[in-house]
Formats: C-alpha cells, structure tokens, sequence
C-alpha cells in the first residue's frame, strides 16, 4: 500500500489531568465509604504510583499533539490505549470502593488492549492500514453507514509479554463463571466448615484490594512503555523516559514487596493453577495461601 489512505486525523484533546477516586458519597452505603478510607490509610503509596503512572500517559498523549505526529499509525493506537487508561482509571475507583469482582473483567481487557497496541507498534500496523482503506463507507445494502469491526487480538503479546500475562492469565480466570473464582469473590470467607457468599456486598478486603491495585500498576507503567517505544509513532522527550524509569523502579518495589498478596501462576502436574499468597482480609489478619 502506498500512501496513508484517507481520512486525515483529527487532533486529540486528553484530560488535564488524572483525578484519582476521591470518597464516595453516603448513597454508596457504609461498606463503600469504609473501603476507601481504609484504601487511601494502608495502599496510599501504590495510589500515589498509580497516579504518576496515569499523568504520565496523558504527558505523553499530549505530546502527541502537534499536527506532524497526526498519523493514521498514531490513531490506531490511541484508540486502542483511550481504552485502556479508561479501563484503567475506572478499575482504581472500583478497587477504592471495594467492588473487587467487577476489576478482574476490566483487567483483562486493558492488558488486551495494551497488547493490540504493542503488536501493531512491533510490525502489525498494516493490518490496521488494510482496515481503514476498506471501511468507512455507505452500505447500500443496509443504508448505513458501514464501521467494519476489524477484529485484531495479539495473542502472541499476552503470551510472551511477562509482564501482562502475570495480569491476564489470572485475570481472565477470576472474570469467568468459574465456581472458585466466583467463591473466592463473593465469598473469601468461605471454608470447609461453611460457604460465606455474599451479595453485592463492598467492604474492605485487603487481599483483594493489593491484587487489584497491583494489576493496575503494572498494566498502567506498560501502557507507558508501549508509547515510549512507539518512537516512529509517539514523540518521547528524555524527561518523560526518565520518569518512566523512575517509576519502573518504584513500583517494581512495591509489587516485589514480600507481605504483598498476589497471584502466582504455579505447574500441578500437567495443570496450570493459580496460588494466592498473602491472603487476608485486614492489615493485621492472618495470611493465607489459596490454590486456584
């Protein structure tokens, strides 16, 4: 294909700025309220990291302004990434109101679109070029106008990426109709002696609140990788590379933190489980280890 085919792009106006969660109204019950507060007392640093991860990604959105960079390359990752940090942003509120079963879905979805982002970026783009040449046209058929869904998953990114398949792997377990997954949400609780289900219950679970803060730092600080290695697409100043690198370090030690709870991948036999470490409801609650 020879030359960017049409339609010209159309400049990109993103937030000023990150606004993170901030206390729920009374509407949103005593169990929502108690969860933030206990959010924002014991995970305030991994908020704070979240944050600059989030405003970091909009910096570099914004550098993406000027007209030169108004590539159809860019909008096909834009478009993909718009997603993703609204996916992202949107887990982080539910997470501070304790409504942990509805973040496994979003999860999952912000690492695909993160990894459709890096497998155009990586030499994918022309199936994007192929879309866009043979859509956005009147069907006379139907007398609509025609958007073709163009289907693209990268498969092959979630498998080999480390870093979202530690996210995507579990993630996708837990949003599945899973009798496990569906227990261990609703019901973490539950033992051998009783099944505590709950029902669209939001109270404060540190376990689940560590695993869902801790995805969504990863998945925001590789949002911000896949733009800082787009340089044939993005514009990246040295300042924000150093505070990308800044960042990795950072929250590389809070997830690295030995008292974290989290969800490793672990072999059983010919089977792939899943082992969650740390386990508890409160700070000074017993840890638990549970095999998915």
């Amino acid at each position: 294909m020879t030359g960017e085919p049409r339609p010209r792009v159309s400049s990109v106006h993103p937030p000023d700025d990150y606004i993170p969660p901030g206390r729920p109204p009374e509407s949103a019950g005593a169990g929502a309220q108690d969860a933030y507060r206990q959010t924002r007392f014991l995970l305030d640093g991994d908020l704070d990291l979240f944050a600059q991860a989030m405003r970091l990604q909009l910096a570099l959105v914004k550098d993406a302004y000027p007209s030169r960079y108004r590539t159809h390359a860019l909008a096909a990752v834009l478009a993909l990434w718009s997603r993703a940090y609204a996916h992202l942003a949107d887990g982080m509120l539910l997470v501070s109101r304790g409504s942990y079963a509805s973040t496994p879905p979003l999860a999952r979805s912000a690492a695909e679109l993160i990894a459709a982002q890096e497998g155009l970026r990586a030499g994918e783009m022309r199936l994007h070029d192929e879309w866009l040449a043979g859509t956005l046209a009147p069907d006379e058929e139907f007398k609509a106008f025609e958007i073709k869904l163009g289907r693209y998953f990268s498969g092959e990114v979630l498998a080999t990426d480390a870093a979202l398949r530690a996210v995507y792997r579990p993630a996708s377990e837990l949003s599945r109709p899973a009798f496990g997954a569906s227990l261990l949400l609703v019901g973490p609780e539950s033992n051998n002696n009783r099944l505590a289900v709950t029902f669209a219950e939001a109270s404060f679970h540190l376990g689940w609140a560590e695993i869902g803060i801790g995805w969504l730092l990863a998945l925001a600080l590789r949002q911000a990788k896949v733009a800082l290695d787009a340089t044939e697409i993005i514009p990246a100043p040295e300042e924000r590379r150093r505070a990308y690198e800044e960042l990795e370090r950072r929250i590389g030690e809070a997830l690295g933190r030995h008292d974290r709870c989290r969800i490793e991948e672990v072999a059983q036999g010919n089977d792939i489980r899943y082992l969650v470490q740390n386990f508890r409801r409160g700070a000074g609650g017993t840890p638990r280890r549970i095999l998915l």
